[in-house]
């Protein structure tokens, strides 16, 4: 999972969902989650906003599809917070210490081409693969502050739904690289380990899987499968209205890497988002 899938996913937002659909997907979305770190604040905040994403159509693939993207996030000051793009759930801080935990969505996978009104990912590549289904995650998150300059993060996500699903650990680097009044640009390296049920979900190819599809079989076991940077740049343009913009791409690594499923070892990702704050 790259790093943009755990800002977006790990800490995710919303894209491309149809109204009917925004509301009851707002309650369970995440990774990829913007921050591990809660960030102190006085009184309670909400963020509304909208944009584009740019992915891959699944972990692996070697085509991009565009997606339109939703914000809505509300952070009390007690720590607690309801939001599309970090879950239900609640942060604070002790000193240089931040905590999380919140309950979020990992999106499932389609062995077929989805339009940009699909929450799940998917290609016609994987035809005879089957589909994966979603998961509901607990996602568990610590931060350290070491300088202003250097943040540690680590970040899990433990399904509570789709167990065979397999859980994931995230551990990432950030540094504030340009910080102003108007203007923040951040970089991010995160580095992504998963279960052999996680591996073998994604990345794995099973006998039947084999026999359906045309693709070797294939085990894949745990390991880190992916390292990731990412670079977002926030530009104020008062205390209200924002625009945030994010690039990034990742590498796949170990068992991912050479899975016969992926056709792109590297891939980029970035997203243009505008948002209000009350």
């Amino acid at each position: 999972m790259s790093n943009y899938e755990l800002r977006h996913k790990f800490l995710p937002s919303l894209s491309g969902l149809p109204l009917n659909n925004m509301l009851p997907g707002a309650l369970l979305a995440l990774l990829t989650t913007p921050a591990l770190a809660a960030e102190p604040q006085q009184g309670n905040v909400l963020t509304l906003g909208g944009g584009v994403d740019v992915t891959s159509r699944y972990s692996g693939s070697d085509e991009n599809r565009v997606t339109t993207a939703l914000v809505l996030d509300y952070s009390m000051h007690n720590g607690f917070f309801a939001s599309t793009t970090r879950g239900i759930g609640y942060g604070n801080s002790i000193d240089n210490l931040d905590y999380s935990a919140a309950l979020s969505y990992r999106a499932g996978r389609k062995d077929h081409n989805v339009d940009s009104d699909a929450m799940s990912d998917g290609s016609d590549y994987l035809r005879g693969m089957g589909d994966i289904k979603g998961s509901a995650l607990g996602v568990f998150g610590l931060g350290y502050k070491v300088t202003d300059w250097l943040n540690l993060q680590l970040q899990a996500e433990v399904p509570f739904s789709q167990r065979d699903n397999g859980a994931a650990l995230h551990f990432g680097i950030t540094s504030p690289l340009y910080s102003s009044s108007k203007n923040t640009v951040t970089m991010a390296l995160t580095s992504s380990w998963g279960t052999s049920d996680y591996m073998q979900t994604y990345y794995g190819v099973s006998s039947s899987q084999s026999a359906a599809s045309g693709f070797t079989q294939y085990d894949a076991g745990s390991g880190i499968y992916a390292l990731s940077m990412n670079m977002d740049w926030t530009h104020n343009f008062n205390h209200s209205w924002s625009v945030i913009a994010a690039a990034g791409f990742t590498q796949l690594m170990g068992d991912a890497r050479n899975s016969p499923v992926v056709q792109r070892k590297a891939s980029p990702e970035g997203s243009l988002k505008v948002t209000y704050r009350f």
